[in-house]
């Protein structure tokens, strides 16, 4: 990432230039890069929308090798999405069509997982 990318995205109005950068350069991306686009779309994002499709993006790509950044952006996403407009979309991106056979198993394996749950289905009893 060059010092004009870093400018450009610095004035990233919503997220959307930061998420268009990290889906056109993934593969050249170190960890380093990838927490700094994280950084920096979490500082604009305030709905959540693009911390959203970057954890499903990166999920899609390689859940296991972005797994602490995905972690990162998922956290970020439940902290703006206050009308879980995302979170349901994160479930079943995250972890798959058949989550609600796996719920309590979900919950105690993943505090994420346990977190959207929670905002969506707050009087479910578990």
């Amino acid at each position: 990432m060059t010092e004009d990318d870093l400018k450009k995205l610095r004035k990233d109005p919503d997220g959307l230039l930061t998420y268009e950068y990290l889906a056109n350069h993934i593969g050249e991306c170190g960890p380093d890069e990838i927490d700094s686009l994280i950084d920096n779309m979490g500082k604009v994002d305030l709905s959540g929308q693009f911390l959203a499709s970057a954890a499903r993006y990166l999920n899609a790509i390689d859940p296991v090798g972005y797994e602490p950044a995905i972690r990162s952006l998922v956290a970020g996403a439940i902290d703006r999405d206050r009308e879980h407009k995302y979170l349901p979309d994160l479930l079943q991106g995250l972890y798959g069509e058949d989550y609600e056979s796996r719920v309590k198993e979900l919950m105690v394996a993943d505090d994420n997982f346990r977190r959207i749950y929670k905002r969506l289905f707050p009087t479910a009893i578990i």
